[in-house]
């Protein structure tokens, strides 16, 4: 039924043939089946002929048509004879990809791939994340969104700019899908530690949802991509001859708040209480604002915010393991105090008030911040942005993050910068003589960003350190033994996360929500990961961690009343699993 819609949408039929088909798609697709996939095949409603088909991406199975199929559906003659399952289509593409040298000439053919055999690309990402997490997402994704312009093919989502204020419902009602459940959007001005891409962030929002259907089940069908283009600050942009943005400065103030209102307004009305609006690579001074904005009256999240800290005190309290002690028994420093810094340390603050039952302004202070101006001190107070204000304490004022490190002796280094090599060799030295074990997570992406590689972590520590980081990195030998680098992903949160608030239908998101994210995910962290010095789980079970968080977080929502599907199902991890998606080939007899 959804094909059936998307066509039918796409040839421009009546009004009254339009609302016939919600109807039966509403029927069909009850508002509360959370991702549950439809078994209706595209021509019950209109035909598709055989060479439309094959150019369907959400029904196209290239050489996997069966010979019946290729007889009842005209498919004869546009296609080879030979016939592929879809274990020999993915090994073929996986023997192609892996041809290729340049890791952005993989994401091209991916993204090819996906536009043309939508079951088939989810496929490859399920059975093969580990190898292609790193092309669909960080950091290869950052240099796709650096040269978007020039890649660009054909639209993956929505692009809403000051060109459409006063009308984006009607935008919104050009996209064809129409049951919506998860919207991932961004501005562009802070992507990744790349800085302001404009209108080329689209490769965020399209990388992250796919990641929410490969790793978290949600339908690609209830996936929406948008970039909010207000204009650039970039010169290089502004001066690029492909730039597919607008070619202004950027909309501040009134303007901006303006469009970002409509903005939101309209993806309620059209898309209703339970859609999830997930905020991605919005600069701080925005990014704050809009979380605080709309997080009373929407389903909102700000993964750079609230996912960051979820995954990372996930980390902290998996390496207690290693490290011993308490939560509370810790000092953290952070250098940066950005989104991720301070949404990190407030996220850390929560859970140590919830285990000693302490209150939040007294949890804070053993959590120290850097920023560029140096330590967060209470000296400082009144020049602070809003949201630093909470992390200045008493203290000298320190410039330099190796005096820092030495002055406040932390047990956990944190960097959130998005500044590369600023973890030292001075530093992390100075880590390893405070700590037998110091824990130093490398958080900034991508891989060009991160404080320190593993390998000089390993290396300035002895071999002591326990490390993980934003992007991935290769296995390192030191002194005879081998140790595995963890990822501190987002990728680990974000799709159970999003699976659990969707399944219960959920109306808001709440803190408690992230912090039984954490928890789950730090469960699934075994005896053999900690004997290897991980503190992540490997991403080959990765659709098992992320039923298991959508498990806790829909169960947080109906302890907070916040959940709206009932009765509450007596088994959410095994309704989390029921829901997925299935990316295998359906018979279309």
């Amino acid at each position: 039924m959804e094909g059936a819609m998307r066509k039918t949408m796409s040839s421009g039929s009546v009004h009254m043939e339009m609302e016939d088909i919600d109807n039966k798609f509403q029927e069909a697709y009850g508002e509360h089946n959370a991702t549950e996939d439809q078994l209706i095949t595209p021509w019950t409603v209109s035909v598709a002929s055989g060479y439309s088909l094959l150019r369907d991406p959400i029904y196209n199975k290239g050489l996997s048509f069966t010979e019946k199929e290729r007889d009842a559906h005209y498919l004869r003659g546009l296609l080879p004879p030979a016939l592929f399952d879809q274990e020999l289509q993915e090994r073929r593409m996986m023997h192609n990809l892996r041809n290729y040298d340049v890791p952005l000439h993989r994401y091209i053919a991916l993204m090819d791939l996906q536009e043309r055999n939508e079951r088939l690309f989810y496929k490859l990402l399920i059975d093969n994340v580990e190898e292609l997490l790193p092309v669909v997402y960080t950091p290869t994704v950052g240099e796709a969104c650096q040269k978007y312009g020039k890649i660009y093919r054909r639209p993956q989502g929505l692009f809403i700019s000051l060109k459409e204020k006063g009308k984006i419902l009607e935008v919104l009602k050009n996209w064809p899908e129409r049951n919506i459940q998860v919207i991932v959007v961004t501005d562009g001005e802070r992507i990744l530690g790349l800085g302001d891409l404009g209108c080329q962030g689209m490769g965020i929002p399209v990388g992250k949802l796919s990641l929410y259907t490969a790793l978290g089940g949600i339908r690609p069908s209830a996936c929406l991509p948008i970039t909010i283009d207000v204009g650039t600050n970039n010169e290089q942009l502004l001066n690029d001859e492909f730039y597919i943005g607008l070619r202004h400065k950027r909309a501040r103030g009134q303007e901006y708040m303006e469009l970002l209102d409509e903005f939101m307004y309209a993806v309620k009305k059209n898309y209703g209480e339970k859609v999830l609006v997930q905020f991605e690579d919005f600069a701080n001074h925005n990014a704050f604002e809009l979380l605080a904005r709309y997080s009373s009256s929407h389903l909102v999240f700000n993964d750079d915010i609230q996912g960051t800290a979820s995954v990372v005190v996930a980390g902290l309290l998996a390496a207690l393991k290693l490290v011993g002690g308490t939560l509370a028994e810790h000092t953290f420093l952070f250098l940066g105090a950005g989104e991720a810094g301070t949404g990190i340390a407030e996220l850390i603050a929560l859970e140590i008030s919830k285990q000693t039952g302490a209150p939040v302004e007294e949890t804070r202070k053993n959590i120290w911040l850097v920023d560029s101006k140096g330590l967060i001190v209470r000296s400082r107070f009144e020049s602070l942005q809003h949201f630093k204000k909470p992390w200045a304490h008493d203290h000298e004022s320190i410039k330099d993050l190796h005096d820092v490190v030495r002055a406040i002796r932390p047990t956990v280094l944190i960097g959130t910068s998005g500044v590369g090599k600023t973890f030292t060799k001075e530093v992390v030295e100075a880590m390893a003589s405070i700590n037998e074990k110091p824990l130093i997570l490398a958080l900034s992406n991508p891989t060009s960003q991160s404080e320190c590689t593993a390998e000089e972590a390993y290396t300035w520590s002895q071999g002591r350190a326990i490390f993980a980081s934003g992007s991935p990195f290769d296995p390192v030998e030191y002194d005879g033994k081998v140790f595995v680098p963890g990822q501190a992903n987002n990728a680990y949160i974000f799709p159970g996360f999003g699976l659990g608030l969707i399944m219960s239908g959920t109306i808001r998101v709440h803190d408690d929500m992230l912090l039984a994210a954490s928890a789950a995910l730090a469960a699934q962290v075994s005896q053999e990961n900690y004997d290897k010095g991980l503190i992540y789980p490997p991403f080959t079970n990765i659709r098992k961690i992320s039923a298991n968080i959508a498990a806790k977080v829909a169960a947080k929502a109906y302890e907070l009343g916040l959940a709206s599907r009932l009765p509450r199902p007596k088994d959410l991890v095994k309704f989390a699993e029921s829901c997925m998606y299935s990316p295998r080939y359906r018979s279309y007899l």
